[in-house]
């Protein structure tokens, strides 16, 4: 088990590391904004970074989930674990549509590019903070960075339905469950927080 201190590294690490890469390698998406995407190859990479998302996010669950999750007092509202699986198929699944949608909007001019520019930003910080909260909830341990976290992910989740919404309607409101669930999540993770 980690110390805080060395927590505490790994994670400005993962930012520092995002910072400096992650969007050099999702430059490609910024270059191909002035056509309308192959719709392909747009649901290529509508899926592999959500099922990417989704695949790190449970790797930090399902190793945690029947050992210290068990151990810890939860609220009285909290769902059996099997609707966590099922909600979760269903969100991703909404969330690979939605960035699809986006992906393959049509831009004629340079403000609908840069909203286009603003909007993927938006997803995949989402995506990130997604993750990160997997981690920091049950790798970590750090109830209160995972409280915080996940306030910050709503955020990013509101924003990014706004940032949907300005270029596809439908993209948006794709969207709207999942901020819903999260708002629920983040009830859950103070609760924890308050409980342990």
């Amino acid at each position: 088990m980690l110390n805080l201190n060395q927590q505490v590294g790994i994670i400005k690490w993962i930012i520092s590391w995002s910072r400096r890469n992650l969007f050099k390698y999702y430059g490609t998406y910024y270059k191909i904004m002035s056509s309308q995407i192959n719709k392909f190859k747009a649901f290529i990479i509508s899926f592999i970074l959500v099922v990417l998302t989704a695949t790190i996010g449970n790797i930090f669950t399902s190793r945690n989930v029947d050992t210290w999750y068990r151990t810890i007092n939860k609220p009285f509202f909290l769902p059996p674990n099997s609707v966590f699986p099922i909600a979760w198929t269903i969100l991703f699944i909404l969330m690979i549509i939605s960035f699809y949608l986006v992906l393959t909007s049509k831009t004629n001019h340079l403000k609908s590019t840069n909203l286009i520019k603003a909007a993927i930003t938006i997803f995949i910080l989402q995506l990130i903070f997604n993750a990160l909260w997997c981690y920091l909830f049950f790798e970590a341990h750090l109830l209160l960075f995972a409280v915080v976290e996940i306030i910050l992910l709503e955020i990013l989740i509101i924003l990014n339905i706004v940032a949907f919404y300005k270029i596809n309607k439908a993209s948006a409101y794709l969207l709207i469950p999942y901020a819903m669930w999260v708002l629920f999540a983040t009830a859950l993770t103070i609760g924890v927080y308050v409980l342990n």
